[in-house]
C-alpha cells in the first residue's frame, strides 16, 4: 500500500466503553493539510479508507489546491444507532484527532455524515478549521447546496462539448439519488437531458420515454425512495441500472459499482464518475477500449473538495458555485484533451498531471 507518494500516517482508533472503533489516512501533505471527509459504516475497513485518501490527494492536486489527501471511517452502523449514540461517537473522534486535525488533517461530510455532525466535530475539536460542510451559521458551506452534483454536471456539459453532442438529445441514467445524483439530476434537466433512470438503495425505476424530475425529487423526500415514483414505468433492481439504454450513465453511490463483466451489457456513450471509486482503473481502460468515455472520479466530483476550500477560506456561496465551474470545465477539458492527443484513457490523462504536481512539492520523498 505504500510507496512513493505515501500515506504518511494511518491512525487507528477504538473507544472500549462505546465499543466503536475508527480509521484516519493521511495519504499526502505535500501540497497542504490532507483534506477528505468522515464515512460512517460498518462495512469500512483500511483498504478502503487509504483507496479514497489516495484519490484525495489526486483530487486536490487537479483542482489545484492548498491540500493534500486524506479520509476517515467511523466503523459503526449509522442507522442502527440513536441520534445522542451517534454524537458521542463523532464528539470522541473529534477530541481524538485534535493531535493532527486542523494541521495535519481537515474532515469533511461523506457517507451518514452531514452538516450536523460535521458541526458536532468543529465543537468538541475546539477549532471550526477541523472540518468543513458546517452548518451556515457556523460560516460553513454545507453539501447541501449541491455542490459536487454542481461540479458533476458541469463536468458533463464539457464531456459532450468535446464529443461534440447536444445535452437536450441526451438521455441520463443516475445511480444513486443522494446529495450528488439528486444536484446532477436536477441541474441536467434543466438543462434539457431526459432522465429515463434512477436508482437507490430500494431498487430503480425506469422510464424510456423520461421521468419528471420535480416529482422524482418530491417522492424521494416523502416516501425515502424513487422507487415509489408512480406512472408508466417500471421498478427494477439497483444494479440493473447499468443495463439501461441510455447515453449518459451518472455513478452518485455505491463504491465498486462496474465490475469487468458487466461491459457487454453497457450501452453508454459517456460515464461521469460522481462517486468515489466506483470501478477500478481496468475497468475504464476495457470501456475506453470500447468506445464509452469516462470522466474518472478524481475530476468529475472535485465540485465539493472546491466548495470546501471556498469554506476553508471564508469564501462566499457565490464565490463557490463560480469557481466549482471554473475549475471543473477547465480541467475536465484538459485531461481529455492531453487524452485524445497522447491516445491513453482519461484516468491515465489526469495521473501525469496530478503525479508531476505533487512530486514537485513533495515534502517526504527523495524526489
Amino acid at each position: 500500500m505504500h510507496d512513493t507518494f505515501g500515506p504518511e500516517k494511518i491512525i487507528h482508533l477504538y473507544n472500549p466503553k462505546l465499543g466503536v472503533r475508527g480509521i484516519v489516512v493521511i495519504d499526502s501533505t505535500a501540497l497542504g493539510p490532507g483534506k477528505g471527509g468522515i464515512r460512517m459504516t460498518d462495512t469500512v475497513d483500511e483498504e478502503e479508507v487509504f483507496r479514497l485518501a489516495r484519490a484525495m490527494t489526486w483530487k486536490n492536486a487537479l483542482a489545484e489546491l492548498p491540500f493534500g489527501g486524506a479520509k476517515s471511517g467511523i466503523i459503526v452502523d449509522s442507522k442502527q444507532i440513536s441520534k445522542e449514540d451517534k454524537k458521542e461517537i463523532v464528539e470522541w473522534f473529534a477530541k481524538s484527532l485534535k493531535i493532527v486535525s486542523p494541521t495535519q488533517y481537515v474532515a469533511a461530510p461523506d457517507m451518514y455524515m452531514a452538516e450536523d455532525e460535521m458541526q458536532w466535530f468543529a465543537n468538541a475539536n475546539g477549532n471550526k478549521k477541523s472540518v468543513t460542510g458546517k452548518p451556515k451559521k457556523m460560516g460553513g458551506l454545507p453539501h447541501e447546496l449541491g455542490s459536487t452534483g454542481y461540479g458533476v454536471y458541469h463536468s458533463t456539459l464539457t464531456a459532450l462539448k468535446f464529443m461534440k453532442k447536444d445535452v437536450k438529445k441526451m438521455t441520463v441514467a443516475i445511480e444513486g439519488f443522494g446529495n450528488v445524483g439528486l444536484f446532477a439530476g436536477k441541474f441536467l434537466s434543466e438543462k434539457g437531458a431526459k432522465i429515463v433512470a434512477v436508482s437507490d438503495s430500494k431498487g430503480m425505476v425506469h422510464n424510456k420515454d423520461g421521468l419528471d424530475f420535480n416529482k422524482l425529487d418530491s417522492i424521494k423526500k416523502e416516501t425515502g425512495s424513487v422507487t415509489n415514483y408512480k406512472g408508466d414505468c417500471e421498478n427494477k433492481e439497483c444494479h440493473e441500472i447499468l443495463e439501461v439504454d441510455a447515453d449518459i450513465l451518472i455513478t452518485a453511490a455505491v463504491p465498486d459499482l462496474v465490475k469487468t463483466g458487466d461491459i457487454n451489457n453497457m450501452k453508454f456513450k459517456l460515464i461521469v464518475e460522481g462517486s468515489n471509486i466506483p470501478m477500478s482503473e481496468e475497468t475504464e481502460e476495457f470501456l475506453h477500449k470500447k468506445g464509452i468515455l469516462v470522466i474518472p472520479d478524481i475530476i468529475a466530483n472535485a465540485g465539493g473538495v472546491i466548495s470546501s476550500y471556498v469554506e476553508y477560506k471564508g469564501g462566499t456561496e457565490q464565490e463557490m458555485f463560480k469557481l466549482i465551474e471554473e475549475k471543473i470545465t477547465k480541467n475536465v477539458k484538459k485531461i481529455l484533451d492531453l487524452s485524445k492527443k497522447d491516445k491513453v484513457h482519461p484516468r491515465e490523462a489526469a495521473m501525469k498531471i496530478a503525479e508531476k504536481r505533487v512530486l514537485e512539492k513533495c515534502n517526504i520523498c527523495n524526489v
